[in-house]
């Protein structure tokens, strides 16, 4: 299974993500995700989020869930760009893309590591009021 993985303070491009996409002839889906911030956060207003991260463990913890999804689905690659540091109202801060032969797999994959990642991996968000 191909992994790419980004921790950028940049802004996530997703066209040029999507455009970079390696697909063999035997897969059949690619399922994307884009986490965007929204004007809520906790019931109050706010325009921008603050993600923080320990980085190295971050990576780490990234490596240990894809080896997880390797073992359970027969997934070609995984692309995943977290953004760090100020990320304003409207903007991506997450951009996900899992490959697999069949839809019910790259969603099913997919879910699961965006579930999994906001439960172990250490990126904080402060909201901005």
């Amino acid at each position: 299974m191909r992994r790419e993985l980004q921790i950028t303070r940049e802004p996530i491009t997703e066209t040029s993500l999507v455009n970079a996409r390696q697909m063999s002839a035997g897969m059949g889906a690619a399922v994307y995700f884009t986490g965007v911030v929204r004007v809520q956060e906790e019931g109050r207003d706010i325009h921008a989020i603050d993600y923080e991260a320990f980085e190295e463990m971050a990576r780490h913890q990234f490596e240990l869930l894809f080896q997880q999804m390797e073992k359970r689905w027969p997934i070609e690659s995984v692309r995943l760009v977290h953004r760090i540091g100020v990320v304003k109202v409207n903007e991506a801060s997450l951009w996900v893309e899992v490959v697999a032969p069949h839809r019910g797999e790259a969603f099913a994959a997919c879910q699961f590591l965006i579930d999994e990642m906001k439960r172990l991996v250490p990126i904080w968000k402060k909201p901005i009021a």
